[in-house]
């Protein structure tokens, strides 16, 4: 495992792949989407987790961190095991389900990032993560709301529920 700034530049580098693949999510599924809601919070967010992804960038930039044709390979591999997930994944429920196990894990990479960069006085590592995560807590909490709604609607649709049992039972 690398150590010093070798560590510290292949994370950056890991940051910059996953997020990147977290934004084509958001992309792909705000066009994908049946529910507005849904495409909704696409369409809000993917300009902030673009400007997250640029301040990742030119910190890799400065770093001297830029991806090689390896990591790169590497990306372009998770972005077709990604479309593959998405085609077995028809459903907006399951899509935004994988959006916010996407999003946490960006979220918690920034922690890391704000967290270490305070401790190993990074100021701009410790920038970086904070607005990073800020900006992924509110995702999060937005994508949870909806997804609950959804959740229940789905619930709604097709399993009766307790009380609409006792009501049928009711009027036999």
């Amino acid at each position: 495992m690398d150590r010093g700034t070798d560590f510290l530049k292949s994370q950056i580098n890991n940051a910059v792949m996953q997020h990147q693949s977290f934004i084509e999510n958001l992309a792909d599924h705000e066009k994908q989407t049946d529910d507005a809601r849904y495409r909704a919070l696409c369409a809000r967010f993917i300009p902030k987790a673009e400007a997250h992804q640029r301040m990742l960038e030119d910190y890799q930039r400065e770093l001297g961190a830029e991806a090689g044709a390896a990591k790169k390979a590497t990306g372009a591999a998770l972005g077709f095991a990604r479309d593959l997930a998405d085609a077995a994944r028809r459903d907006d429920f399951l899509r935004l389900v994988g959006d916010i196990v996407m999003s946490r894990q960006s979220e918690d990479t920034f922690k890391t990032f704000r967290d270490a960069g305070r401790e190993l006085n990074l100021q701009r590592l410790a920038d970086i993560g904070e607005t990073g995560e800020r900006g992924h807590d509110a995702y999060n909490r937005d994508a949870n709301r909806l997804v609950q709604q959804m959740f229940i609607e789905h619930v709604r649709d097709t399993v009766p529920t307790a009380r609409a049992r006792q009501t049928e039972e009711l009027r036999r």
